[in-house]
């Protein structure tokens, strides 16, 4: 185990707040001095079950504390799922029935364990307690907080001015989240800034539960490709962590150059001296595209095997440096019925929205044929064994006679 002053080094690399530097400094050092790992939580909220980097970055700070040996408990909100966390909603949201957070469950946890150690990380669904609370803990555990400390919630606040109803049990949401954390006795909890609410309250019930409070880690929300966004599925801005690789690699070479330090932090595990030696050397003139290529090499190795690694890398100098067409690419099979009906295929194949979206497309200079630009009187034009479309910066397509 590393001493406490480097790991208070790592552990605060990227990260926006830490509630408190000087309580969890101490913890370190009991914990080092005892040869006892602090007890990491973290929360899952199980409503999305897809993760992209934006997620990632909680979870790559809790593996950085367990590869500094302490222990990671993740909760998987499988009771608190059925209410639903209001964070950062307008309104009251739609509780998840068991069958949608089981199944999400298994979705999420298949893809945590792409940054965490299975063999070292214990799952608990906090359906284990909180399903056991009669109503007499559940009044002893609401008077532990008042309604105007609730209502410090921007959530609530906005939707209460808005005269937008609040059901009373939103407000329970935080409660529970914190009883996890009494159950599990967490040293320390972490969660994104749109969490702030939530892991603090754990800190407030442990203490009125004379439990030493819990630290609280906030990681900041990490932007999407677009650099001003934050990272978003819906906004198409993100990248997701079982995106193959070539898509991966591609992806993190399309970040802005002023968020290359910022996704070093944030979506890497790389110690913050490396990152400084980074920092130092754009500093001094290095080329951003050399750095942000090692960055992706890095990015992508953390998500896949090093052959799947090596070919995204080949893939990308093929296709975007060389300008050239790489040999690995998806096919689609036509015949008779199809070989004149481009449009048809690629919109069958979700590689287009729609032929307006196509023809766009082609007007714009973005869609090419064995790497010549398409033109618009080409695009009803038969269609040949081994034609290869490249669709916008990435997406190539080839097309196989069906014998």
């Amino acid at each position: 185990m590393l001493k406490p002053e480097e790991q208070m080094q790592i552990i605060s690399k990227g990260a926006h707040t830490i509630v408190n530097e000087e309580e969890l400094l101490l913890k370190l050092n009991k914990s080092f001095d005892r040869n006892i790992p602090l007890s990491i939580k973290l929360g899952l909220d199980p409503s999305a079950p897809d993760i992209h980097l934006g997620h990632a970055v909680v979870l790559r700070k809790i593996k950085q504390l367990q590869d500094l040996g302490h222990h990671v408990v993740i909760i998987v909100g499988d009771f608190t799922g059925k209410i639903g966390d209001p964070t950062g909603k307008s309104k009251g949201r739609i509780a998840l029935t068991n069958e949608q957070v089981q199944k999400n469950s298994i979705t999420y946890c298949e893809q945590i364990f792409k940054i965490l150690d299975k063999d070292k990380t214990e799952v608990r669904f906090n359906s284990e307690w909180l399903s056991k609370l009669n109503f007499e803990d559940v009044i002893r555990l609401a008077s532990t907080t008042t309604v105007a400390r609730i209502m410090e919630r921007d959530d609530f606040k906005k939707r209460y001015e808005n005269q937008t109803p609040i059901g009373i049990h939103e407000f329970f949401y935080p409660l529970m989240q914190a009883y996890d954390s009494i159950t599990l006795n967490s040293d320390v909890e972490l969660g994104g800034t749109d969490q702030t609410f939530n892991i603090l309250m754990g800190r407030t019930l442990q203490k009125a539960l004379n439990q030493e409070p819990q630290i609280a880690i906030f990681m900041p929300i990490l932007e999407g490709l677009d650099g001003i966004e934050k990272m978003s599925k819906s906004l198409g801005n993100y990248i997701g962590i079982n995106e193959p690789a070539e898509v991966m690699f591609k992806k993190v070479m399309e970040i802005p150059d002023t968020l290359i330090i910022r996704y070093f932090e944030l979506a890497t595990d790389e110690h913050p001296s490396e990152i400084k030696g980074i920092k130092e050397n754009l500093d001094h003139g290095a080329n951003p595209k050399d750095i942000k290529y090692r960055l992706a090499e890095i990015i992508t190795s953390l998500y896949h095997a090093p052959d799947d690694v090596e070919r995204a890398i080949e893939y990308y100098d093929t296709a975007f440096c060389k300008k050239s067409i790489p040999d690995n690419i998806p096919e689609i099979f036509i015949n008779e019925e199809t070989i004149n009906d481009i449009i048809i295929q690629l919109i069958k194949m979700d590689y287009i929205k729609s032929k307006n979206d196509f023809i766009r497309l082609v007007k714009q200079g973005g869609i090419q044929l064995n790497g010549s630009k398409l033109s618009l009187h080409e695009t009803d034009r038969i269609i040949n064994h081994d034609d290869v479309i490249k669709i916008g910066k990435k997406r190539f397509v080839k097309f196989i006679k069906d014998i």
